[in-house]
């Protein structure tokens, strides 16, 4: 049986997962003014669709939405049916970028004509192939670009676009910016997010996701880096992210936890 309350965690555990977690969600955006343009991936965060709508909004620079149907479409889902706002825009069937448009365009007011949307793309690689092919096509002014996309996908969606901008002649300043760094908290009920969870994944959905990051940002045989597949550039992993990641991957209440949830 799946529990609703997540237990609580020994205080170096939840340090550490606020470390790894911290570390992923890249955020590079403290002072940058200006941009030309906003890449949204498509996730099921709202708080991370908010804040690229936002920014391309009061920019008024062209908002980018990239995501098809995938694996974790259905995520988006359910997130929009429980959205108090947002639960007018149909999703059943529907790409994640053409719902992801609607938002833009109903409850932002984003004009069309400043909404670029790529359908077809079904993971990370495709997403930021995909978008950066639309936006040489159009001949888009690109010189700085705001990627937004899952504060867990963050650091791996930007090594993504850095691998497939090598061999441009000219390719653009990107800027991370996952519209928000979540951090949990120990509470008498068990764990919680600190501050608002409106819009984010369960609590055992974001430890499973921050669980099974790491692996992928790895430059060996068997992670995406260029020794692996070959998906994303090489990602040094600081001293102290290292030891956040071996004190969580060996905290068995942690690991028993999600693995009783069918998350590990």
């Amino acid at each position: 049986m799946i529990l609703e309350i997540f237990p609580r965690l020994p205080d170096a555990t939840l340090d550490a997962v606020n470390t790894v977690g911290d570390w992923l969600a890249q955020d590079d955006l403290l002072g940058i003014q200006n941009v030309d343009a906003v890449i949204l991936a498509g996730n099921a965060v709202i708080p991370s669709i908010d804040a690229a709508c936002r920014f391309a909004q009061e920019q008024e620079v062209p908002l980018v939405i990239s995501g098809g149907i995938g694996h974790s479409t259905t995520f988006l889902y359910a997130a929009i049916a429980r959205h108090p706002r947002y639960n007018t825009v149909p999703t059943t069937g529907r790409a994640e970028a053409a719902i992801l448009a609607d938002i833009a365009r109903r409850h932002w007011a984003i004009p069309d004509d400043k909404i670029i949307v790529e359908d077809q793309s079904t993971n990370c690689g495709e997403n930021a192939r995909f978008s950066w092919d639309l936006i040489k096509h159009r001949n888009m002014k690109a010189d700085r670009i705001l990627v937004v996309q899952d504060p867990t996908m963050q650091r791996r969606t930007m090594a993504t676009f850095a691998r497939l901008l090598q061999d441009e002649t000219t390719p653009p300043q990107l800027v991370s910016h996952p519209g928000l760094t979540p951090r949990l908290q120990n509470s008498e009920d068990g764990l919680i997010y600190c501050g608002s969870s409106d819009g984010l994944w369960p609590v055992e959905r974001y430890l499973s996701l921050v669980f099974g990051e790491l692996p992928r940002l790895r430059d060996d045989v068997n992670g995406y880096g260029p020794v692996g597949r070959d998906f994303i550039v090489h990602v040094e992993i600081p001293v102290e992210v290292e030891a956040a990641w071996q004190i969580i991957r060996q905290d068995t209440i942690l690991t028993d936890a999600l693995v009783s949830r069918s998350l590990l």
